[in-house]
């Protein structure tokens, strides 16, 4: 059901307030998918942090894994020179050796010294990994976390509408929300709709942080048929083939279309077409100033329910 689009957006019940729209930094300092340092570097993504603040998005999504805590050194020096505060969300990843609750308080410790912080305000466990640490023992571990003030909220990734209902329930015993669940979620991937991922959370007022939801580009309409020459692992990627775009060539169309109605582009109109459901919040990735600066056109406007029907029959096929 389309919503009125909310200035800010609360994760959590301890005052965390976010805008509908956060930065990606997956690409910020990574070498292997993104090819940081050769097509791009700090100066870029700095320019990036910088477009996104004055745009009004104060909100940056990041991991210990990005860029093997690059991408967290990257966000604490730009946050530490900037007069505008901002909200920092990272992620925990359970690999198999972490299996002592010692292991979360560590990692806990290693992610405040890379971003400056005394506290973390949103911290995710990246994958629900559970063979070697419990979710138990893992989300009690984010728990006293929260009690220590070093987590102000927690939340998860990737996690399925059960294993989302158990960690909601596991940290309600210790009196503290689950936030947010971060999923794949855009015009091209909406299977957490028919998995029940996204009546769930609506369910249990958790929000949803929706990766890729410009499918690593494809809804910019960059990418077509005619020249395909996407760098990195997009490379290997079916959706990226002459085949695949032919595919999603009539969505595209009609993302052009509504774009010149609303004088936006077809991100933007993609970016809005999630938020305006509430509850959902679009993380794109932003590699310079110029693409932040076009996500952020995607706030202060919204389509109308005529239109949002319009997308979301259209994309149907990739339910």
């Amino acid at each position: 059901m389309l919503e009125q689009i909310n200035e800010t957006v609360s994760l959590g019940d301890r005052g965390l307030q976010v805008r509908p729209l956060g930065i990606g930094a997956w690409a910020w300092g990574d070498r292997f998918f993104w090819q940081y340092g050769s097509e791009y570097g700090e100066a870029q993504v700095r320019e990036a942090f910088e477009a996104a603040i004055a745009a009004g998005v104060t909100f940056f999504d990041t991991a210990e894994v990005y860029g093997q805590g690059e991408s967290e050194r990257l966000l604490g020096k730009f946050s530490q020179q900037s007069e505008t505060p901002v909200q920092i969300a990272t992620k925990y990843g359970p690999v198999p050796w972490r299996i002592f609750k010692s292991s979360v308080y560590d990692a806990v410790s290693a992610s405040l010294e890379r971003l400056q912080l005394d506290c973390i305000p949103l911290y995710q466990v990246h994958w629900p990994f559970t063979c070697f640490m419990s979710q138990e023992t893992l989300l009690n571990a984010l728990a006293d976390e929260v009690e220590r003030g070093r987590i102000q909220a927690i939340g998860v990734s990737n996690y399925s509408a059960d294993e989302m209902t158990q960690a909601q329930q596991i940290l309600a015993r210790r009196g503290v929300p689950l936030a947010v669940n971060q999923v794949r979620y855009s015009l091209l991937s909406r299977a957490i709709e028919t998995k029940g991922i996204l009546d769930t959370a609506k369910d249990l007022g958790v929000v949803l942080l929706a990766y890729s939801p410009l499918a690593q580009g494809l809804l910019t309409g960059k990418y077509t048929s005619n020249a395909s020459n996407p760098g990195g692992g997009r490379k290997i990627d079916p959706k990226f083939s002459a085949k695949g775009l032919q595919r999603i060539e009539p969505l595209l169309g009609m993302l052009r279309e509504f774009g010149q109605r609303y004088d936006k582009t077809p991100a933007q109109v993609a970016l809005n077409w999630l938020i305006a459901q509430g509850g959902v919040i679009p993380i794109p990735g932003a590699k310079n100033g110029q693409q932040a600066q076009q996500n952020a056109g995607a706030l202060g406007w919204t389509l109308s329910p005529e239109d949002w029907t319009r997308l979301e029959q259209a994309s149907r096929p990739w339910l």
